[in-house]
């Protein structure tokens, strides 16, 4: 069976988008959630939405050891020493750009968030789920953590690390009693969508030939989150998850996303190449500064 009602789940993230959609659903289902994030702003409003149910709230920075060191201790005074039932691994952000003009330190900025203080929080954690025998981690990864996108390659870096990571842990750790899940959304009309605005915009892009590609790229995110679901959609794979007797390694959400992989996996990689060259302006004329295509 899946973990019962009331016991304790804390998500980090949970101050917008999917973790904070996730907090409700699962604290409205009867859970006893612990929402975490780095805006106490926002998880004081999140804790009035949710007044009369069972959801707390403290600030965690996934970045910082101090930070999740304290959570820990939180965690034990919140649970009176039982501890954590679940965790669920949201915090991340998108990072778009060419790999040769992405700083440094927004590339390392990237991986921190989306995979060190992933692998942090779950190892800060894990202990005290393999003492009791039982928990279930469940990590928000993306379809791009299978599938690499041109101009997108730090973000798809780190989630095919946690795609990786997740596997391996899963492997590791089932002899515990403890299970392992990724979900993989496509795209989430949430504040993600600002950020990997933003850092379009940020890159320097200008006067290069990575200015148009990047162009393009801008106007198909537009095109992508105007048609794009709700965080509702995710958080609702992340109840599947915790109610699921026997969980899955992998939940692709929404629905369509796993047709969309099932034909990449069909595609020749010379051909995926040429696809995407062509959809963002990457071919050998474009680039050029010509409008003649590329043959595959």
């Amino acid at each position: 069976m899946g973990i019962a009602k009331g016991s304790h789940v804390l998500i980090t993230g949970a101050t917008s988008g999917i973790g904070r959609s996730s907090a409700i659903l699962l604290a409205r289902s009867g859970y006893s959630v612990i929402a975490t994030g780095r805006n106490q702003a926002q998880l004081d409003w999140l804790r009035q939405e949710c007044e009369g149910l069972s959801l707390m709230a403290f600030r965690l920075d996934v970045t910082d050891p101090d930070s999740i060191r304290q959570a820990v201790v939180e965690v034990e005074r919140i649970t009176h020493g039982a501890g954590l039932d679940a965790l669920v691994n949201n915090a991340g952000y998108g990072q778009s750009g060419p790999l040769e003009l992405v700083g440094d330190p927004e590339v390392r900025s990237q991986f921190e968030t989306n995979v060190f203080g992933l692998l942090a929080v779950t190892r800060a954690f894990l202990p005290g789920m393999r003492k009791r025998g039982k928990g279930r981690i469940v990590n928000v990864s993306s379809m791009v953590g299978r599938i690499a996108l041109p101009l997108q390659g730090i973000y798809c870096a780190t989630k095919f690390a946690v795609e990786a990571l997740s596997d391996v842990l899963r492997r590791e750790v089932h002899g515990f009693g403890i299970s392992v899940s990724v979900i993989e959304p496509g795209a989430i009309r949430t504040s993600f969508e600002e950020t990997a605005v933003r850092s379009v915009a940020s890159c320097p892009v200008d006067g290069t030939p990575y200015e148009r590609p990047m162009a393009k790229w801008k106007t198909a995110l537009a095109g992508m989150y105007a048609k794009a679901v709700g965080p509702d959609v995710i958080a609702r794979a992340v109840l599947r998850v915790l109610t699921a007797r026997r969980p899955c390694a992998r939940y692709v959400s929404p629905w369509h996303g796993r047709l969309l992989l099932w034909l990449v996996a069909l595609l020749p990689e010379r051909v995926l190449d040429a696809l995407l060259r062509k959809a963002l302006g990457l071919t050998r004329g474009e680039l050029r500064g010509g409008g003649g295509g590329e043959k595959t």
